[in-house]
C-alpha cells in the first residue's frame, strides 16, 4: 500500500513541477533569453526524473499510465520548440483517459508548434468540451487569430477570438493573460476589419492596462509593445513612446526602436507645423530622449 502511496506522491510532486515550468515559459521574462531556456530546461530534467523514479509496477493501470503519459509529455511540452515525444506523451495520454483536459490543452499546444492548426483546433476544443478553462480559451483565442492570417474570411475568425477571450475573463476577471489576450484580439481586428475602427483600439488599451495590474504580468515585453502600437495609432504618442521605452527595457531584441524613430520623424513635422507649440516641443524632446535610451538598450543587449 506505501509504495502506491509513495507513487501517487512522486506524481503529485511532478504535476506542481510540470505546472511551475508552463508558469515560467508564459510569465517569466528575463533579459537574457538563455537565463528562461537554461531555467526551463533544468526544471525538466528533476520532473523527468522524479517520474523516471516511479517503479513500472505502480504505474501499471490505465489511470496510472495515463496520467504517467500525460505528465512526462506536459514537461517536454513545456519548450519553446516543438518536441515529437511530447506529443507522443501526450497522444498515449488522451487515448488511456480521453477525459484528461490538460492532456488534450498541452497536445494541441504540440501540434500547433508543427504547424498543423486544423488538428491543434479540434485538440483544443475536445478540452473544452471536459469543462470551461481560462487557458484553454485563451489558446482557442490565439489559435483562430492564427487560422485568420491568409484566409478569406478573417474578420470572421478574429471574432471569434475575441468571444474567446472574452469568455475567460468571465472565468477569472483578474488574471492578466487573459486580460493581455482580449487586447491582442482587439489590436488584431483594428488592422483587419479595414475600417480602422477606432473603438478596437480604446477596447485593445483598455484591456492592456487590465492586464497591467496582475504582477505576473509586468516583466511581458510585448504587453508594453503591443499596448504601445495602440496608443500609436490612437496618436497618443506620450503614452505610446513611454510603452515602447518599457518594452526595450524588457526586451532589446524587440523592435522599439524603429517605432520610437518613426514617431520622432512624425513629431519633427508636427513641430514644424505648429511652429513651436510648447505641446509638440515637449513630445519631440522625449520622443528623441527615448529613442536614444531604447538604442542604448539595445546596444547593451548585443554586449
Amino acid at each position: 500500500m506505501s509504495g502506491g502511496s509513495d507513487g501517487d506522491s512522486t506524481l503529485s510532486r511532478a504535476a506542481e513541477e510540470a505546472e511551475e515550468l508552463h508558469r515560467i515559459r508564459d510569465t517569466y521574462f528575463p533579459a537574457n533569453p538563455e537565463d528562461k531556456t537554461s531555467r526551463i530546461q533544468a526544471g525538466a530534467d528533476h520532473a523527468l526524473s522524479l517520474l523516471d523514479s516511479i517503479p513500472p509496477e505502480e504505474r501499471r493501470s490505465p489511470a496510472q499510465r495515463a496520467k504517467y503519459e500525460y505528465l512526462r509529455g506536459k514537461v517536454l511540452e513545456a519548450f519553446n520548440e516543438y518536441k515529437k515525444e511530447a506529443e507522443d506523451h501526450l497522444s498515449k495520454a488522451v487515448k488511456l483517459n480521453p477525459s484528461l483536459g490538460d492532456a488534450w490543452l498541452c497536445l494541441g499546444h504540440s501540434i500547433w508548434k508543427k504547424g498543423d492548426l486544423a488538428s491543434a483546433k479540434n485538440c483544443f476544443l475536445l478540452a473544452l468540451s471536459k469543462g470551461p478553462n481560462k487557458k484553454i480559451l485563451c489558446y482557442l483565442s490565439m489559435l483562430e487569430r492564427k487560422l485568420a492570417q491568409g484566409t478569406e474570411n478573417q474578420a470572421q475568425y478574429v471574432e471569434e477570438s475575441i468571444q474567446h477571450a472574452k469568455e475567460a475573463i468571465t472565468l477569472d476577471v483578474k488574471d492578466g493573460y487573459s486580460w493581455y489576450n482580449l487586447g491582442n484580439a482587439y489590436l488584431t481586428s483594428f488592422f483587419v476589419n479595414g475600417s480602422w475602427e477606432h473603438n478596437k483600439l480604446l477596447h485593445s488599451v483598455k484591456a492592456y492596462q487590465n492586464a497591467e495590474k496582475d504582477p505576473d504580468m509586468n516583466s511581458n515585453p510585448d504587453l508594453y509593445f503591443n499596448c504601445a502600437i495602440a496608443n500609436k495609432y490612437l496618436e497618443n504618442y506620450e503614452r505610446a513612446l513611454t510603452g515602447f521605452e518599457a518594452a526595450a527595457l524588457k526586451d532589446p531584441g524587440l523592435n522599439s526602436g524603429e517605432e520610437v524613430q518613426q514617431i520622432v520623424t512624425l513629431l519633427d513635422k508636427i513641430d514644424n507645423s505648429i511652429k513651436g507649440q510648447s505641446r509638440g516641443k515637449r513630445l519631440k524632446t522625449l520622443a528623441a530622449s527615448l529613442a536614444e535610451a531604447v538604442v542604448d538598450s539595445s546596444h547593451k543587449k548585443a554586449i
